[in-house]
């Protein structure tokens, strides 16, 4: 068996060469990303994760407990990325991106939204380790976001409104439109901003609200933060991929998002009971997987109904 040191090492070098690979091979790509090719390389990030779940399984002490804890967390970030990935598909509506620029925004949203997890995942476990109570309040944060996911109105982008964008247009010289894959242009000795780094800042916006819900759900599954760490990253690996598949199959989906709040419900709820009763990690994995594909099936059954 190895040992978790010698794990984070060979983590952090896999992880190194696939955001290699996804972030910057494919985006030297001519032209726009193929439906096809979105298809082929999300199958192929989503095998890696489960052939890293099969390495932790025969090398990892406690493998087998392990794997099923990391493939449970990563099917529940990858469930909750896809959520956010419609949030993605409607700020590059609202701000007329052009289709080829959307990798090049998207890119920077996961380089910042992997610190973004980092960061709360390790303030996560701390504060639990450190006062046990905060636990609850977790599951309350979850409960929340599944009634919210579940009844929460799908309001329009305002982002006039939205924080960071006020400050930048306060404080910044701003030139609308896009210049290619520039966030900033220089013109007449000055320093503009462009519409395509307004789309960054609501991106973060978007990825710092998801990551508060996000990080809890995942840590209701275990406390580990190598599996919580690990299971996070590669649930973000591939998402430009899977982007531009949900952007051709957004209408087929429909029911998936009530799915994605029954699953933060149960884990909520996990969370809030912990100390009463422990629901095994393979019987919560099981649940999550069969809520997904039922919403799934009923999306697309409900869609061949309303076709007849």
């Amino acid at each position: 068996m190895l040992s978790e040191f010698v794990f984070w090492i060979i983590f952090g070098v896999i992880v190194l060469i696939l955001f290699f690979i996804d972030l910057y091979i494919t985006e030297h790509r001519i032209g726009k990303i193929s439906f096809k090719s979105s298809i082929i390389w999300s199958g192929i990030w989503i095998m890696t994760a489960f052939l890293f779940a099969l390495f932790i399984y025969f090398y990892l002490e406690q493998g087998h407990h392990k794997a099923i804890e990391f493939l449970t967390g990563f099917i529940i970030e990858k469930s909750l990325s896809v959520d956010n990935l419609f949030v993605f598909l409607m700020i590059f509506k609202v701000m007329a991106v052009p289709t080829e620029s959307q990798p090049h925004v998207l890119k920077w949203g996961i380089l910042s939204a992997i610190v973004f997890r980092i960061i709360f995942i390790l303030a996560g476990v701390g504060l639990i380790n450190l006062f046990h109570p905060v636990i609850y309040i977790f599951g309350i944060i979850l409960l929340f976001a599944s009634y919210k996911m579940a009844f929460g109105e799908d309001k329009e982008l305002e982002y006039e409104k939205n924080p960071l964008i006020k400050l930048a247009t306060r404080y910044l010289n701003f030139k609308s439109g896009f210049y290619g894959k520039y966030f900033f242009i220089k013109k007449e000795g000055k320093i503009f901003a462009t519409t395509m780094f307004l789309t960054f800042l609501l991106i973060e916006s978007s990825d710092i609200i998801f990551a508060v819900d996000s990080i809890p759900a995942v840590i209701a599954i275990t406390r580990d933060s190598f599996i919580i760490i690990s299971s996070n990253i590669f649930a973000i690996l591939g998402l430009r991929a899977l982007y531009f598949v949900l952007a051709k199959m957004v209408d087929k989906f429909i029911y998936l998002k009530y799915g994605v709040a029954v699953i933060l419900l149960f884990v909520g709820i996990k969370m809030l009971i912990s100390e009463y009763y422990a629901i095994p990690t393979t019987t919560s994995l099981i649940i999550i997987i069969s809520l997904l594909t039922v919403s799934i099936l009923i999306s697309l059954s409900s869609r061949k109904i309303n076709k007849i």
